[in-house]
């Protein structure tokens, strides 16, 4: 099948299976007009690397995996440094959770600490006139 064959049959556009074909991902075949000849297989091919691009794994990473990879799931077969190679991504993910965690955990102090200085500002006006914007506190 040509690109634009593979591209309907796995929604892939086919500017991301040339990156793929790019990055070691895909191999077609040449034919004798030069285009690009993909078999069946390769919208099996093409469903892992989505599925595993999904799970956070670069192109680099998903070249290793590719050749542990059985059905469009995929499952992985136990390949050699297999999984130092997930459990080191599952790491790098972990660690920027934790980064963002933080992150919002301070974006919430800063805001609870400009609130009470607003609250705290505006204490003494007298917000009951209609129509009037209260004039901040002299500090």
């Amino acid at each position: 099948m040509l690109i634009g064959e593979l591209s309907r049959r796995t929604g892939v556009h086919a500017h991301l299976l040339r990156y793929y074909e790019a990055q070691g991902l895909l191999k077609p075949a040449r034919g004798t007009s030069g285009y690009r000849e993909y078999t069946d297989e390769a919208v099996v091919t093409v469903t892992q690397i989505r599925k595993l691009l999904e799970a956070g794994l670069s192109t680099q990473e998903i070249a290793f995996t590719l050749p542990c990879a059985t059905g469009s799931a995929p499952d992985l077969e136990p390949c050699p440094e297999l999984l130092a190679v997930l459990q080191a991504r599952l790491h790098s993910l972990d660690e920027r959770i934790d980064t963002l965690i933080r992150s919002r955990q301070s974006l919430h102090d800063y805001i609870a600490a400009a609130e009470r200085r607003v609250s705290h500002h505006y204490q003494g006006c007298d917000a009951t006139t209609p129509g009037t914007t209260p004039e901040p506190a002299q500090v």
